[in-house]
């Protein structure tokens, strides 16, 4: 589907800083609701135009791509991904993390605290940005603890770690219970207008539950996890964000009864704000089948009610952003009872393919799509990512939307294989990934 001219060494290197101009384009630019076939003409690592109307001088020396109708679009924004590094390396690096992405579409990802030890010290904060600049070429922005070692009893130094590159604070996959210190969290980081994220799910009300309560569970002998453990944390903070005024976002929302209360939050003016999973948009509990692990995952899988539901939440615009929610984990974690295993599947090179079966199901247009994956959640963090407005960085995507292909776990760049996809057959391909103008991955069949 893609032409592209060749440079004496075969192809472009990723030092490569000559201009590109992408010619028959489908151009996907949500932060200009722009879907129309164009030219996208990148030239000094940003975007000089892009659309049908680009009357920009087209540079004599540039790159000259014929898309022949592939989708240009801005590069994906995931805001919640797991990274084993430090601490955890055998699971995931950042090499193998970027690596990842880059086949992925995903441009920025946005790392968990969640390690060892946990991202809780300015130290840290500039040790995750320096690791990954070295390690990887995607772009990497850390989220720091909003408690001091994970452990909810202590605020961490939000306005120093913000100061440090931390784009966002959280607790990652565990949830900030006490109420006064969420409350204090919240007050004191509206100040300066940083955004709390929060792992919705009551840990007491989970209790021993693994996956989502109702009839499959009680038919494959497993404990429940009632929507209330979601329900009951998410209501909570919407209670405390409007006694404070601060920024919040519930970082996983799985459920109907959810996206109402988000919705009434927001028509209320509240700074709310929430993400989904890919998973919970495109599997339900059945997918569980004869006790796959690959597929326990935390908030659960819900029923197919609640996947529609969050479905059309992401449609008309209550759900902010959609993420991997990208969580390497190893045989010695996975390879157990479903009872027993650990929560988590990696998602990184498969966050859009999914997605994708929304577009081709016709449950959302592109723009809302591509919206969701990388300029909302571009604007939540204040990155100027996530769009192909003149000036921007030139972090942008060409994508064959129908292209098919079953999935190898066994080809995976990142270290752990643990999907909830394996063998599944998807419509859509990332042919290329370029990050500030430089082509970081380019799809090489067979």
């Amino acid at each position: 589907m893609l032409e592209m001219t060749r440079d004496a060494t075969g192809g472009r290197r990723g030092n490569d800083d000559r201009p590109i101009v992408f010619e028959n384009a489908r151009v996907i630019d949500p932060s200009r609701d722009l879907d129309e076939t164009g030219v996208v003409v990148v030239a000094d690592r940003r975007i000089v135009a892009a659309g049908k109307d680009v009357r920009t001088a087209r540079p004599s020396d540039a790159e000259v791509v014929d898309c022949r109708g592939a989708i240009v679009a801005p590069g994906l924004v995931d805001m919640r991904v797991f990274v084993g590094e430090p601490g955890a390396e055998h699971r995931e690096t950042f090499a193998s993390a970027g690596q990842a992405a880059a086949a992925g579409g995903v441009t920025t990802i946005v790392t968990m605290p969640d390690t060892d030890p946990v991202i809780d010290d300015v130290a840290l904060v500039d040790f995750i940005s320096r690791r990954a600049l070295a390690e990887t070429a995607i772009r990497v922005h850390p989220m720091a603890a909003l408690t001091k070692g994970l452990a909810g009893g202590e605020m961490t130094e939000l306005r120093l770690l913000g100061e440090a590159g931390a784009v966002g604070f959280t607790d990652g996959r565990r949830t900030v219970t006490n109420p006064a210190l969420m409350r204090r969290a919240l007050t004191y980081a509206r100040d300066f207008g940083a955004l709390i994220v929060q792992h919705a799910a009551d840990p007491d009300l989970v209790g021993k539950g693994v996956m989502n309560e109702g009839e499959v569970a009680t038919r494959l002998g497993l404990a429940g996890i009632p929507r209330e453990a979601e329900i009951v944390i998410l209501e909570r903070d919407i209670r405390l964000a409007a006694l404070t005024g601060g920024r919040y976002h519930a970082a996983l929302i799985s459920c109907a009864e959810s996206l109402e209360v988000v919705r009434a939050a927001k028509a209320r003016g509240l700074a709310v704000t929430c993400g989904v999973s890919v998973n919970h948009l495109t599997l339900n509990e059945n997918d569980i089948g004869s006790y796959r692990t690959f597929f326990k995952l935390s908030p659960p899988l819900r029923h197919e009610d609640d996947r529609k539901a969050m479905v059309a939440g992401l449609a008309d615009g209550t759900i902010d952003v959609v993420v991997s929610s990208h969580d390497p984990q190893d045989v010695e974690t996975k390879r157990h009872p479903f009872a027993d295993a650990a929560d988590g599947a990696v998602g990184l090179e498969t966050l859009l393919p999914a997605a994708l079966r929304l577009f081709h199901d016709e449950s959302i247009d592109l723009v809302a799509l591509f919206r969701a994956l990388a300029t909302r959640p571009a604007e939540l963090l204040g990155l100027e990512v996530g769009r192909l407005a003149p000036g921007a960085p030139a972090d942008l995507i060409v994508v064959d939307p129908d292209m098919p292909w079953v999935l190898d776990p066994d080809l995976l760049r990142s270290r752990s294989k643990n999907t909830a996809f394996d063998g599944a057959r998807f419509s859509g391909r990332v042919l290329r990934t370029l990050v500030a103008g430089r082509t970081v991955y380019e799809y090489a069949a067979g």
